[in-house]
């Protein structure tokens, strides 16, 4: 199932994070692939899904961000159901579980804020079932590399990615793609 994922990484290794209707226009102008949803609500979530799937991108919603959702697994039934997502992103184990039963893309959102962070990767890594890994901040190449070699499962790096240099960093040091809200980069 993660073949189309890589495929599109591969074709183009920056993923376009979309905080605003205004961004989801703006990325749909571009030649990026994949499309990381980091906004909207039970009512229109299904309408900015559809928005990007119409210009034949991949769409994850990032579903801890979706007003009026809980942290349930039932929230992930609900985007499955009633959007045309191909995936979601998550910082909550269950909802990556739930949406992988679902057949859904997964990504598991980690924040590497200090010592503990990655060492609590060290401990959950044979229990994250995700597809793919998130490191947020992005432009840790020391840590993208221990992290890529910790992770039987690819890393993106996201989050402060703002230019060229960051983008061939983040990919040297091993990871497979980059999520940037920088709309400059995704024009790169």
């Amino acid at each position: 199932m993660e073949q189309k994922f890589y495929d599109a990484m591969a074709d183009c290794p920056v993923i376009a994070a979309v905080k605003d209707f205004d961004g989801v226009e703006r990325c749909l102008e571009s030649d990026v692939k994949i499309v990381f949803i980091l906004f909207g609500d039970m009512c229109n979530i299904a309408e900015i899904v559809e928005r990007v799937k119409e210009a034949d991108k991949i769409a994850l919603v990032h579903i801890d961000l979706v007003e009026g959702l809980s942290n349930h697994d039932v929230a992930v039934d609900y985007i499955r159901k009633n959007t045309k997502s191909d995936g979601i992103i998550s910082t909550r184990m269950n909802m990556i579980n739930r949406a992988k039963e679902l057949s859904l893309y997964t990504v598991f959102r980690i924040f590497v804020l200090d010592s503990r962070a990655f060492q609590s990767i060290e401990r959950q890594r044979k229990q994250i079932k995700a597809d793919f890994i998130e490191i947020l901040p992005g432009v840790m190449p020391k840590i993208i590399r221990k992290v890529a070699k910790l992770s039987t499962q690819p890393v993106i790096a996201g989050g402060l990615i703002s230019d060229r240099e960051d983008v061939i960093e983040a990919l040297d040091a091993g990871a497979i793609s980059v999520s940037t809200t920088n709309q400059d980069v995704w024009f790169m």
